[in-house]
């Protein structure tokens, strides 16, 4: 294992750990840029770019586009776009989750997403995401994030449940899955209980507390495991990896000929469609504005989408050796050896054999090995921003993603090497021409 390769996992970790939620994963991506000299954009100001300038604008507060200006027209170099996203599956907070359950104060949750929900269970959880607080012009949005355990699913004993190792653990979503958080006051209600800590964090009445979107998260570290180390675990991995790579690509990018852009949207694990979403107008507004300021009318502006490439980045599933029924024969993908091509046949991945092959000619310029894989036919698959923001920019594209274990699990692994060859072919990537 390399000493680069170790460090660039840390720095992942130490990424993850400082995002427990979509809308602290931009203010980490926004922190990262703002030290390497990109500018903020407002998209309700006029813009205005100069040539090679770093710029970046963010959406609801939980998607973020930086891109940096080329140093050839757009309309005969194109856009280099990778794309991924800052939301992952899990437990969300009701608008009024506190419930006095007979001596116990419980939070009501939704399922976001597709969560393995099971690994929820007996770990120790707490509260983050962004709340909206009352001020004298009406309403401010604040970020918040506790980072000792206030929650926990506790299982249900083995002596109450004697078929649970045989039928597997199951919650029902309604009654099964509230977290607990204390016990109940019979001079305090459970409302009360429930304000006063996000009160307290943020410095405001409990009152002046209007609206949340806040997430469960684990607050277990992220950490190197494996004989070697050659392993890393984590929340989020799936898919705050690849915003990581994305953005540590970008940042490593200088003076590129064709104009970069990094895109990382929110609302994918339910679907994209939202305003912040893959699935809404964000990166076509962003790219438009590009278009105009670089002085293209509509012509250039098809010779500018003729020219680029988009590359959807999202994780792999990894072969697992005690599941082998699992996986496509010949399409087993291994942990630590290389990016992962992900094509389907139906297009729920947006791969084809033109962006696949300039994808395998990017890894090996670059360095690095890659990988082919394909979900079992008889298995549902997942997936991605690809064919979403392919359809809607008309951009040739392809689904990467670097291999993963229990994808939507609370603590995900993947390897260290991995990581390391993801951020070399996005870096290359940048630079293809």
């Amino acid at each position: 294992m390399t000493t680069q390769a170790h460090a660039a996992a840390q720095d992942l970790l130490d990424f993850i750990d400082a995002s427990p939620s979509p809308w602290h994963a931009v203010a980490s991506c926004e922190a990262r840029l703002q030290a390497a000299g990109f500018s903020r954009l407002e998209e309700v100001d006029r813009w205005q770019l100069v040539a090679e300038g770093r710029y970046y604008v963010v959406r609801g507060g939980s998607s973020i586009i930086a891109f940096i200006v080329g140093t050839q027209t757009a309309a005969e170099a194109g856009l280099r776009l990778i794309g991924a996203h800052t939301d992952s599956p899990g437990l969300r907070l009701k608008p009024k989750p506190a419930e006095d359950a007979q001596g116990m104060v419980r939070l009501g949750v939704e399922v976001y997403g597709g969560p393995i929900l099971a690994t929820f269970a007996d770990r120790d959880l707490s509260l983050a995401g962004r709340v909206n607080v009352r001020t004298p012009d009406g309403f401010a949005s604040k970020l918040v994030r506790f980072s000792e355990p206030l929650l926990r699913l506790p299982n249900l004993a083995i002596h109450m449940n004697r078929e649970v190792n045989e039928s597997g653990l199951k919650f029902n979503k309604q009654t099964e899955l509230p977290l607990l958080l204390g016990v109940s006051d019979n001079d305090t209600t459970a409302e009360a209980r429930f304000r006063q800590p996000i009160a307290t964090a943020l410095h405001v009445a409990p009152e002046d507390l209007l609206t949340w979107e806040l997430n469960a998260y684990d607050t277990q570290k992220g950490a190197f495991w494996g004989v070697d180390q050659e392993f890393i675990a984590n929340s989020q991995l799936d898919n705050l990896a690849s915003c990581h790579a994305a953005l540590s690509a970008l940042l490593a990018t200088n003076k590129p000929t064709a104009t970069c852009l990094c895109a990382f949207f929110d609302h994918e694990e339910v679907g994209s469609e939202s305003a912040a979403g893959a699935g809404g107008s964000f990166v076509s507004d962003v790219i438009s504005r590009l278009a105009a300021h670089a002085g293209l009318d509509a012509e250039d502006q098809k010779r500018m989408l003729a020219r680029s490439f988009f590359i959807s980045a999202d994780m792999a599933h990894a072969w697992h050796p005690n599941f082998p029924a699992a996986y496509e024969p010949c399409h087993r993908v291994m942990v630590n050896a290389g990016p992962v091509i992900k094509s389907n046949a139906n297009q729920r991945y947006s791969t084809n054999a033109d962006t696949a092959a300039r994808f395998m000619a990017i890894c090996e310029k670059a360095g690095v090995p890659c990988q082919q894989y394909a979900h079992r036919t008889d298995l549902s698959c997942g997936s991605t921003i690809g064919p979403i923001v392919a359809a809607q920019l008309g951009i040739p594209s392809v689904d990467v993603g670097s291999p993963l274990w229990a994808m939507h699990s609370i603590r995900e692994s993947a390897g260290v090497l991995d990581h390391s060859y993801m951020i070399a072919a996005l870096t290359t990537a940048y630079g293809d021409n």
